[in-house]
């Protein structure tokens, strides 16, 4: 086999020098265009994981890496004058020089060909002379770019400027460090790559970064690399204690995300930066490429063609960099929205800060550092032995015994919108189950504001004895859940089969008109046009849902929500998409918002004063030209000024043609943003499937409810087996009398039992 390796960065030196090593008979090129000890950047990271990798199949590459890392556990967050150390983390890292330098060696000790200051022929051209191309040249890639219509990139540009330069000095942990100055928020990332041992000088990585909007102000945009060394410096002279920072060739740029819908075309295939980028934040890049190269060459070996191992290295490796790429963004939004954060007391905020990405939760920091979780904790007024998830909360005149909220899932069960016994048991068994808060599905306000014939309703008094019937169960076998009811009308979406007949599908026969603020269907040619609401129809429906909220009041509910979400009636009113109005309810944002403030205010005075109300909202249609997160905001604060205790916040199912990022706890950026901007309490929503998770959100001020649907599918008594889970029997989790009994883990069988000692 010849291979071609386009890059001489490492990721491409090391699949070279690994399907050397595997197959000596192979004839491996790589095309270098700088010199052998040109580099940018300075020091390197690479976690215990990827080294482990490269010990396994490499040892000669990882004894000479071994001779050459710094290691250190603490993290270091520095923030208004105060230093918090988290420790328990591991890390290593190294000189980028040094760690191309040992793959130069062991590239020319097993006989790979480096060509260095040599532009590599075009892609095409090598693919017909080698059997195997490999494109490692970078995030720029030549070959990616040459060959777009194959590979499909999307490279996409964010919000921050940064810069890499060094400091002079090792230091003894990785640091960040917060600058508030007079044009905004400024951060610093450091870390050492360097500790002065054997001769080598010591030195640290140190990243400066800061919003685009932030750089301008500072006039950074204006600055020459020495200009703009000399300004960094003096923004944080603290941490490099007056010693000078260094440059190498360090030009201030926004971070790109690149995203490929394929790896390989033919025999050309991309690997590391070339074909993915992850935030720096998380520290990926080179782990990524190493990680690349690594399977690569297993793959290579173990398929019997070609063409197999490359389908089989990207099935190994992309649903790993889509995970790695997830905690990047999240890790790298969080940064570009630092401002939002620094009003946080300081131990929350060093939390935040290493919780920002998901990767670090609430229960994995305390195994690392249970001290620092518990001053975290007690910061947070959170008692020793207690979850943060079981901590109590107060929404308006209503207190919650924990965070958890049984979200809203539509059964489709009713007859005629009357709640029958499925529901008493479903909502029954839930509420004995630990939840703080248990929702109904959403209950129509009117026979054509169902979505299913097997919709529950609220409109006429049968209705309204049975939901007394479900909330005087709950309030008596089931002491401390609170009860909530979510009041919606389908709109467009209505008069539509059961979900397992067929999602979104029309009736057979029996099909009732359908309204929307304006005559589009929801899937053109398959929905029915629905009826442009007049000024008649707008009063009616919003008398409906004043008379629903009596009803849902008599029925002993604790809370009302108002299902403003998921492209439903008072949804499509609030996005551009679906509300093409020229009255007085269509246009701008705040034109939108009329009908469904309207209908807010009609049930806020309907509904009792201490009792709370929370909105649910889409906080993006995730779709071009729909409700964006800047408008979420806008919407959140307009309902809280109307009367809403919370916003819960969800996202999409405004049009079918959504594209939304789907991801663990992929919604909860949104509830934070609300959150921190409106300042009104949030319940977040989506993905969020363990106790962990919402010990982190809680924790982190990301928000102050978590509501969670599917997991209290699969087990009814979620939050029961979380508080046993961890310990936990208090106030903020009672078991019931009749329960009681099995409210520890039962023994999981024989695996469990204890090991003799088998050797010396």
């Amino acid at each position: 086999m010849r291979v071609a390796v386009i890059g001489g960065g490492p990721g491409g030196l090391y699949a070279a020098a690994l399907l050397k090593r595997l197959d000596p008979a192979r004839e491996v090129t790589v095309w270098e265009r700088n010199a052998p000890d040109d580099t940018f950047g300075f020091g390197v990271v690479l976690s215990d994981e990827t080294l482990g990798g490269i010990e396994h199949a490499d040892p000669a590459v990882y004894a000479a890496l071994g001779e050459e890392f710094v290691r250190w556990d603490d993290i270091d967050i520095v923030h208004r004058g105060l230093e918090l150390r988290s420790g328990g983390h591991g890390f290593s890292a190294l000189s980028r020089r040094r760690l191309l330098a040992v793959l130069h060696e062991r590239c020319r000790g097993l006989g790979v060909d480096l060509r260095f200051r040599t532009e590599a022929p075009h892609a095409t051209e090598l693919s017909a002379a080698y059997d195997l191309v490999i494109a490692a040249d970078g995030v720029n890639s030549v070959t990616r770019a040459a060959h777009a219509d194959a590979f499909r990139p999307r490279v996409d540009e964010h919000r921050c400027r940064y810069i890499w330069l060094s400091a002079p000095f090792a230091f003894d942990a990785f640091r960040f460090e917060i600058a508030e100055t007079e044009h905004g928020v400024m951060q610093l990332h450091g870390y050492p790559y360097s500790a002065g041992d054997a001769g080598a000088a010591a030195a640290s990585t140190v990243i400066v970064e800061m919003h685009e909007d932030v750089w301008r102000r500072a006039g950074l945009d204006r600055c020459d690399e020495q200009q703009s060394i000399e300004r960094c410096g003096k923004y944080f002279a603290d941490a490099l204690g007056g010693r000078p920072l260094t440059g190498n060739r360090s030009l201030w740029t926004v971070f790109r995300t690149v995203v490929c819908e394929r790896w390989s075309a033919g025999n050309i295939v991309l690997l590391g930066d070339a074909a993915h980028t992850a935030h720096f934040s998380v520290g990926s890049g080179t782990k990524l490429a190493v990680e690349d190269a690594l399977a690569l060459a297993a793959c290579l070996t173990e398929q019997p063609s070609v063409p197999e191992a490359l389908q089989a290295y990207e099935a190994e490796r992309r649903p790993v960099v889509a995970s790695t790429q997830r905690a990047a963004q999240a890790s790298r939004e969080w940064f570009e929205e630092l401002h939002r954060y620094v009003d946080q007391p300081p131990h929350q905020f060093a939390f935040n800060l290493l919780t920002r990405s998901r990767r670090i939760t609430h229960d994995n920091l305390r195994v690392r550092d249970a001290a620092f979780v518990r001053a975290v904790e007690a910061e947070a007024g959170v008692e020793d032995g207690t979850p943060p998830m079981f901590t109590p909360f107060r929404l308006g005149g209503l207190t919650l015994r924990n965070r958890v909220v049984c979200s809203p899932m539509d059964m489709y069960s009713a007859v005629d919108g009357l709640p029958g016994d499925f529901h008493l048991v479903h909502l029954g068994a839930r509420a004995l189950g630990g939840a703080g808060l248990v929702m109904t599905e959403m209950v129509c306000v009117s026979p054509e504001g169902r979505i299913t014939p097997g919709c529950t309703g609220l409109w006429n008094d049968e209705q309204e004895a049975g939901w007394r019937r479900v909330a005087d169960f709950v309030h008596a076998s089931a002491p401390g859940t609170a009860l909530g009811v979510q009041l919606g009308h389908s709109g467009r979406k209505g008069s539509t089969r059961l979900m397992w007949e067929g999602i979104d599908q029309p009736l057979p026969a029996g099909n009732w008109p359908v309204v929307a603020p304006s005559p589009l269907p929801y899937q053109p040619g398959v929905n029915q046009t629905p009826h442009e609401l007049t000024p008649a129809g707008l009063a009616a429906i919003r008398e409906e849902f004043a008379a629903s909220a009596r009803r849902a009041a008599r029925a002993g509910f604790d809370l009302l929500e108002l299902h403003c979400a998921h492209g439903y009636l008072l949804s499509s009113f609030l996005s551009p998409l679906t509300n093409r109005r020229t009255d007085a309810y269509g246009g701008d944002l705040a034109a939108r918002l009329r009908f469904p403030l309207e209908v807010l205010d009609a049930v806020r005075r309907e509904w009792p004063a201490d009792r709370p109300v929370t909105v649910r909202v889409s906080a993006t249609d995730w779709a071009e030209g729909g409700t964006t997160a800047d408008d979420a905001v806008e919407i959140a604060r307009a309902f809280a000024d109307h009367g809403a205790d919370a916003i819960d916040v969800s996202t999409g199912q405004v049009v079918p043609y959504e594209r939304p990022a789907f991801g663990r706890s992929y919604q909860t950026p949104y509830a934070d943003r609300i959150r921190a901007e409106v300042g009104v309490p949030v319940i977040a929503v989506g993905a969020i499937s363990s106790w962990d998770d919402v010990n982190s959100l809680v924790l982190a001020g990301r928000a102050d409810l978590c509501a969670l649907a599917r997991p209290h599918l699969y087990d009814p008594h979620w939050t029961l087996h979380a508080a046993a889970e961890q310990g936990y029997a208090g106030p903020g989790a009672p078991w019931p009398a009749q329960y009681r009994a099995g409210s520890r883990r039962p023994p999981t069988g024989r695996t469990d039992a204890p090991k003799p000692r088998l050797t010396l």
